[in-house]
């Protein structure tokens, strides 16, 4: 019995692929198949919906010429459209305006509360601070100088949170974009960008951080912004205006990665609880995320901003005056005068501070942010 391994065209291929037997190779006897593809290569299978009878027709009119298979390409294929080098869709320009309305926004609103913070920090000049609550300050200074005493020094602040925070926030998103490398869960990428950031923001709001935080003091001997600026110059030179600025970069460093990595964490925690809502939560996400990254940063670097303020005030108000301005001889002082606890002075207005002001920030900047999104799509 014939099996169909017994036909002349097998046993003549199975006698050319033998080494031992070696024949003249017949191409007559063996047909050749129109399809091969080897054991060891398996090419994916795609599978499509059959033609329309014309194509097939026209195809087997044609079934001599090679055969390619198709690629499908993803849904949201688009050949026409070109990738924008720019971060968010922005320009660098447009996270500056967008940062400085923020930052405006949120020192004018929290300003009375930085004040008592700042009274808090210095009661007591070069002697023992008395226990004084924050109830107790805020009466003492209305009664005194009325509320116009609680924006006493906002015109500095005014002239210098929005620079900074330009700076700052513009220089925050093209680090963030640098150091992500795509992955928008990327913490530590978010932390390092946020020191780079403060540490370029410090250079700017310092000067003016020093003339605020002396014309918020409890008679103060300023009349005013130029006023300040013209006495400090005179009598204690230029570098006056700097005295704090290594203690602030080193306070805003941990401050702010502490603050951006929180954030960033808390608003993709938020976002994760009700995705199908996250479009329409989104300026409650901002502002949640924002004040829980404030709070805990302002809580965690409280004791170095004790040390900024003793260096902005000193000499003036009966505040200790300090030759060398490390932070080591400031703490020293602190500690010999008021204990540990002087170090956590302030503590709680800085945290009623930064919560609310971090909110009103990150809500500010994304929505400043979306509308330069909207109308560059509009111009696009």
């Amino acid at each position: 019995m014939k099996t169909p391994f017994d036909s002349p065209s097998l046993k003549s291929l199975e006698i050319i692929v033998s080494n031992d037997n070696p024949v003249p190779f017949n191409s007559k006897t063996i047909s050749k198949p129109k399809f091969f593809t080897p054991p060891f290569k398996r090419e994916p299978q795609h599978h499509h919906p059959p033609p329309p009878p014309s194509t097939m027709a026209a195809a087997t009119t044609t079934d001599a010429s090679p055969k390619f298979s198709h690629v499908p390409q993803p849904s949201d294929y688009r050949p026409e459209i070109s990738v924008n080098s720019s971060h968010d869709g922005l320009e660098f320009w447009q996270f500056m305006i967008a940062g400085s309305i923020a930052g405006s926004v949120e020192h004018m609103a929290m300003f009375p509360v930085d004040t008592l913070k700042t009274r808090m920090q210095v009661i007591g000049g070069s002697y023992p601070a008395p226990s004084i609550g924050l109830r107790q300050v805020l009466g003492s200074l209305l009664k005194v100088e009325g509320p116009a005493g609680l924006y006493r020094g906002i015109a500095a602040m005014g002239l210098g949170a929005g620079p900074s925070h330009a700076v700052y926030f513009s220089v925050y998103e093209l680090c963030k974009d640098y150091f992500s490398a795509g992955n928008p869960n990327n913490w530590a990428a978010h932390a390092v960008s946020g020191v780079f950031a403060t540490v370029a923001s410090d250079s700017v709001i310092t000067p003016m951080d020093m003339v605020k935080q002396r014309l918020q003091l409890k008679s103060t001997p300023y009349k005013g912004v130029v006023d300040c600026v013209k006495r400090v110059l005179v009598e204690e030179g230029i570098q006056a205006f700097y005295a704090s600025y290594r203690t602030t970069v080193v306070m805003n460093a941990p401050f702010t990665a502490i603050h951006f990595a929180t954030y960033e964490a808390a608003k993709r925690g938020l976002n994760e609880v009700s995705p199908e809502n996250a479009d329409d939560e989104k300026l409650v996400v901002h502002a949640t995320a924002g004040a829980v990254a404030g709070a805990l940063a302002a809580a965690v670097t409280t004791p170095l901003d004790v040390v900024k303020t003793q260096l902005q005030c000193q000499g003036v108000c009966g505040c200790d005056r300090f030759s060398s301005g490390s932070i080591r001889d400031v703490i020293k002082t602190v500690v010999k005068k008021d204990g540990y606890s002087g170090l956590m002075r302030g503590w709680i207005p800085r945290m009623l501070f930064h919560a609310p002001a971090a909110a009103i920030c990150w809500s500010t900047y994304e929505a400043a942010k979306a509308f330069f999104e909207e109308l560059n799509g509009r111009s696009n």
